[in-house]
């Protein structure tokens, strides 16, 4: 008969942390939330750490080039989703490796023949008053002119106006040349009082854009995620079909490390896909891979040369795989267990392999019980998908906004090549939804709240590292009614 496991599978809400002695340099600027992103010998740093446990999730509505500066900038990493065409992916891919800290690619882009009527709208899609005008509507395209506000008004020009007849045209525009520092172009802009530089090449292309206060920002983001020529650190998905040709094109445009995406990891397609990685393009290249909720999963791309292992199956919250296939675990149990396997591997080896908890996240508070029970790292998709930075719509619904958010595994993302199994294309069935989310403003803003309740809760555990609240945390399990007291009760609550 079938193994049964008597260990019930439980999930991060079921558990609390219990406090520890909070010394007094236990304090939340002492909390280093550092940590490794790939694998390394006893002894030895990794070639990659975090300077903050978030990744964002391998998904068309969360992680394009954009999150992945945004995040970066923040400490985090994005793994750029991989259910498009190579050339397309790794064009995001390029797109971040380019953005330099203080230097933005242009977003919001126009040509001279559109009209009041596209500027409005595409100022309701991508909330930004500057907007570049190209001769071909591109970001990189012949500079012509800028748009920012005050170069209409919308109770006076009819929306048929073309654009034009009322930028900012080239000729009347500061600009500063392709090459020059952030610094330089900082002083630019304070010298001539402007709120943005565009930076052009010698043909007159609409390099980048900064602005005052990305500037600012820059200075303000000492943990952004940086490699050896001060670029952001990119990630990029992949799978295990057509990696053979995908890979070098990533690598080629610039990627610094990979994620084979799958719901399910304990698969020899995993191990075929890590060893032509290795054997054609060498150790220095990296690949995490899973998912995975057990020893004998983790085991398994560990020994396959894993360099971090994602664990979870079916607690994202727009994944459906549990109810429609009766496979997974409790997202809590999973990261105990795994953890546990890592450790003893370890124990066993010398080696370290990075763990990261992917999905299962409902609080904030459940990302530090991740941590405690041994993830290195997190994984996170509506948690992100609620931010401006994401590439979704921002839609008005009720009274308020709300963002668009869907799965891999939903009819609207078509990713079978994370889901397939073989058989035959029209029994194919979904295994993720099509929804929104409550619209969260800047990730910077929400990022910033979730981070510092991270820290506050390890300082209440007496941790100022991620090691020492792993090694340190104590964890009960809490009751249905325990949970009920742990939020507002027994008050009428003025807002309601």
């Amino acid at each position: 008969m079938a193994k049964i496991l008597k260990e019930p599978s439980r999930t991060f809400g079921e558990y609390l942390l219990i406090p520890n002695l909070t010394t007094k340099d236990c304090i939340v600027e002492n909390v280093n939330l550092s940590t490794p992103l790939v694998r390394f010998q006893k002894g030895e740093t990794p070639d990659l750490h975090l300077n903050i446990p978030f990744a964002s999730a391998i998904m068309q509505s969360i992680s394009d080039n954009n999150m992945a500066v945004a995040l970066a900038k923040n400490g985090g990493i994005s793994f750029i989703y991989c259910s498009q065409t190579i050339e397309e992916e790794a064009e995001m891919v390029r797109k971040a490796k380019k953005y330099k800290a203080g230097f933005v690619i242009s977003d919001s882009n126009l040509t001279e023949d559109q009209t009041l009527a596209d500027v409005l709208e595409l100022k309701q899609k991508k909330g930004h008053n500057t907007m570049a005008v190209t001769d071909n509507g591109k970001a990189h395209g012949k500079l012509k002119g800028i748009i920012t506000g005050r170069d209409y008004r919308t109770s006076r020009d009819p929306l048929d106006k073309k654009v034009k007849d009322f930028m900012t045209p080239i000729d009347k525009l500061i600009t500063g040349r392709e090459g020059i520092t952030l610094s330089e172009a900082n002083d630019i802009i304070w010298e001539n009082k402007l709120n943005s530089l565009p930076i052009i090449n010698d043909a007159g292309e609409l390099v980048y854009m900064v602005f005052r206060k990305d500037y600012a920002d820059d200075k303000q983001n000492p943990n952004s995620l940086l490699d050896e020529q001060k670029r952001y650190i990119v990630g990029a998905g992949i799978n295990s079909r057509d990696y053979k040709e995908r890979v070098p094109a990533l690598l080629e445009a610039g990627a610094d490390i990979l994620c084979i995406d799958s719901s399910e990891g304990f698969s020899e397609w995993q191990s075929d896909t890590i060893s032509y990685i290795k054997s054609t393009f060498g150790e220095q290249v990296k690949v995490g891979a899973g998912n995975v909720v057990d020893k004998e999963g983790f085991l398994f791309l560990a020994k396959a040369g894993a360099d971090f292992i994602k664990v979870g199956i079916g607690g994202g919250s727009i994944c459906i795989t549990r109810e429609q296939k009766g496979i997974g675990r409790g997202q809590a149990s999973a990261v105990m267990d795994v953890a546990a396997a890592r450790d003893e591997y370890f124990e066993k080896t010398g080696i370290y392999v990075p763990i990261c908890s992917d999905g299962g996240i409902v609080q904030d508070y459940h990302i530090t019980l991740a941590l405690a029970m041994g993830a290195d790292f997190v994984m996170l998709g509506r948690y992100f998908a609620r931010f401006d930075e994401s590439p979704t719509d921002k839609v008005k619904f009720g009274n308020g906004y709300v963002k668009e958010y869907w799965g891999e595994g939903s009819g609207r993302a078509r990713n079978w090549q994370r889901y397939d199994m073989g058989g035959k294309k029209g029994l194919q069935f979904e295994e993720g939804v099509d929804s929104y989310v409550p619209y969260a403003g800047s990730l910077d803003d929400g990022l910033g709240i979730t981070i510092h309740k991270i820290k506050s809760t390890m300082c209440n555990c007496g941790a100022k590292t991620i090691n020492e609240l792993q090694k340190t945390s104590r964890l009960c399990l809490v009751s249905s009614t325990s949970l009920s007291e742990g939020s507002a009760h027994d008050v009428i609550l003025k807002n309601q």
